[in-house]
C-alpha cells in the first residue's frame, strides 16, 4: 500500500498475565508501524496491571481495565476504543508474526475485501513449535456457503475493515462461544474474505482453553446458526442449509460419541443429520463406526 493507514489491535486479557507481555511486544514488533494497541482487561486478579507497566510510556498502548463481563464485551470495548481504519485481534496468549500486517493490508487495496486473514501455526505452554497437521480448507471471495458449514477462519489472524463494524455490528455479546463465526457469517453477507496462505499468527495451545467445551461449542454453534438463518433468510440454498444442519448434528455427536462413549445421544444426533441431508456420507460413514463399536 502506498500509505500505511492506521490498524487497530485489540487484545482481550482475563488473568493472561504470564503471556500477555508476549502477544503486546509481537504487535509492537510489527514492520507495519502506524498501529495502535487497545488491551483490554477484563477484571484480572492475577499480576496483569502488574506486567502492564512496561508498556505505560509507549503511546501506541492503551490499557482498559473493566469488571469481568466475558470476552464479547471485553473485545467490543476495544473496538468502541479503536481509532484505526483497520480493526485486528490478538488473543493475550497468542503471538502475531512481525510480518504479520505488511502482509496482509496490501489485499485491502480491492475495495469489496472485507476482511483477510491466513493460515496459522502453534506451540506449547513454553513457546515450543509444535507440529499439527491441518486438513481445514480455506476459502475466499463471496464465502457464507462454505462458512455457514464449518468456520475455517482462525480467528487471531483475521484483519478486517471498520467498516464492517458499522455495517453489520460488533460481537454478540449473548453468545458465551463461537462469537467470531458469528461475526464473519454477518460479514460474509456484505463482503469477500481473502485468505493469505502465509503463517502470520502463533496459537498456543494449553489445557485451560475453552475450546476443549464441545458441548457449550455445539450449544452455541447451533444458537449461532439459527439466528443467522432467520435474520438472512434468502442468503442461502436450501441445499446449503441442509447440508449445514447435517454437518452440525454429525459434528455434535462425534464429539459426544468420542468424549463419553455413548450411543444413544450420539445415534439420534446422526438420525436427525441423515434427515436434514440423506446424501450427507459422513453421516453415514459416523452410523458405521457408531453401530461396529456398539457391537
Amino acid at each position: 500500500m502506498e500509505n500505511e493507514p492506521l490498524v487497530s489491535v485489540v487484545i482481550a486479557t482475563y488473568n493472561m498475565g504470564q503471556y500477555l507481555p508476549l502477544a503486546v511486544e509481537s504487535v509492537l514488533n510489527q514492520e507495519w508501524s502506524n498501529l495502535e494497541v487497545i488491551v483490554v482487561d477484563d477484571g484480572s486478579t492475577d499480576d496483569t496491571l502488574v506486567v502492564m507497566r512496561k508498556f505505560a510510556i509507549d503511546p501506541r498502548v492503551k490499557y482498559i481495565r473493566t469488571e469481568n463481563q466475558g470476552q464479547p464485551k471485553a473485545k467490543n470495548r476495544g473496538i468502541s476504543e479503536a481509532r484505526g481504519q483497520f480493526i485486528g485481534f490478538c488473543d493475550a496468549d497468542d503471538i502475531w508474526q512481525p510480518q504479520k500486517l505488511t502482509t496482509q493490508m496490501p489485499h485491502f487495496c480491492e475495495p469489496r475485501v472485507g476482511v483477510v486473514y491466513t493460515d496459522v501455526s502453534y506451540v506449547d505452554p513454553l513457546s515450543m513449535p509444535l507440529s499439527k497437521a491441518c486438513s481445514v480448507h480455506r476459502y475466499e471471495g463471496k464465502i457464507t456457503d462454505k462458512l455457514l458449514i464449518k468456520n475455517f477462519i482462525p480467528f487471531g489472524t483475521a484483519v478486517m475493515r471498520k467498516e464492517c463494524v458499522q455495517r453489520s455490528g460488533m460481537f454478540d455479546e449473548t453468545l458465551p462461544m463461537g462469537i467470531d463465526w458469528d461475526l464473519w457469517l454477518r460479514y460474509s453477507v456484505d463482503w469477500h474474505f481473502k485468505y493469505e496462505p502465509t503463517k502470520t499468527y502463533v496459537y498456543r495451545i494449553w489445557q485451560g482453553q475453552m475450546s476443549k467445551n464441545y458441548r457449550g461449542r455445539y450449544d452455541n454453534a447451533i444458537r449461532i446458526l439459527t439466528k443467522f438463518l432467520s435474520k438472512y433468510p434468502d442468503t442461502i440454498s436450501e441445499t446449503v442449509i441442509s447440508r449445514a444442519w447435517a454437518d452440525m448434528y454429525v459434528g455434535r455427536a462425534i464429539a459426544i460419541a468420542s468424549s463419553e462413549r455413548t450411543f444413544y445421544e450420539p445415534f439420534r444426533d446422526i438420525i436427525s443429520g441423515l434427515r436434514s441431508d440423506i446424501r450427507y456420507w459422513p453421516a453415514w460413514r459416523s452410523l458405521a463406526k457408531l453401530v461396529i463399536r456398539r457391537l
